[in-house]
């Protein structure tokens, strides 16, 4: 009797081990399926593997704005239309700070620019699927009709030290930051040079121009 008792002892303080643990893997389990809608959905903030996934899903190719992966591309690239087809007031100044930027030592890297509407829509499917929502998605990537890169008015730049310096540098080219979570998103505002860039838009849901 006593050492069925000294055996039961260690296997209930097993099965009590057991349950313990299962019960804590049970609340991270819960708590990670809380908090997965809250994770910030960041599809933008690597536009080469967005524009990789892009490129194999849709056949998408440099006519589309595409930007080759490998190659760091310039406001100067021209025969490329991310580049060429930008708005032509937009490209000069982004032209006048590349130039500026690199007698301080900082090249300026266009990471994206005009966008067909194709690949627009891509983005924003591709957005969709990782944000998990249509609403969720619109706080990074706006639709085909919207943009600002398909109408050629928005660039991209990278990489951070470039951002950097625009950031500091880029109302005097009229360059500005739009949006507070998107650092690499610049458009032309031509009057910055004397008033300064604008208020931030947290993100592309606040603007105004998103709800068309």
């Amino acid at each position: 009797m006593h050492h069925s008792s000294s055996l039961a002892a260690p296997a209930a303080r097993t099965r009590g081990i057991v349950l313990v643990g299962l019960a804590i893997l049970g609340v991270a389990i819960a708590a990670f399926v809380v908090r997965w809608p809250s994770v910030a959905c960041d599809p933008s903030g690597s536009p080469a593997e967005v524009r990789r996934s892009t490129g194999r899903q849709a056949a998408l190719d440099e006519g589309d704005g595409v930007v080759p992966d490998g190659v760091a591309v310039s406001a100067f690239d021209e025969e490329l239309p991310a580049v060429g087809g930008l708005h032509p007031d937009l490209l000069d100044a982004l032209r006048r700070a590349t130039t500026a930027a690199a007698a301080d030592g900082v090249g300026l890297r266009v990471n994206s620019g005009w966008r067909s509407p194709e690949y627009q829509q891509r983005l924003l499917q591709d957005a969709v699927a990782e944000c998990g929502s249509q609403e969720a998605a619109a706080r990074w990537v706006a639709t085909a009709e919207t943009s600002p890169h398909v109408s050629g008015e928005a660039v991209d730049i990278g990489p951070s030290d470039a951002t950097a310096w625009l950031s500091e540098h880029g109302a005097a080219y009229g360059l500005c930051r739009i949006y507070g979570n998107e650092p690499w998103h610049y458009e032309l505002r031509s009057d910055a040079a004397d008033d300064g860039c604008p208020p931030m838009y947290a993100d592309p849901t606040e603007d105004p121009r998103m709800q068309r």
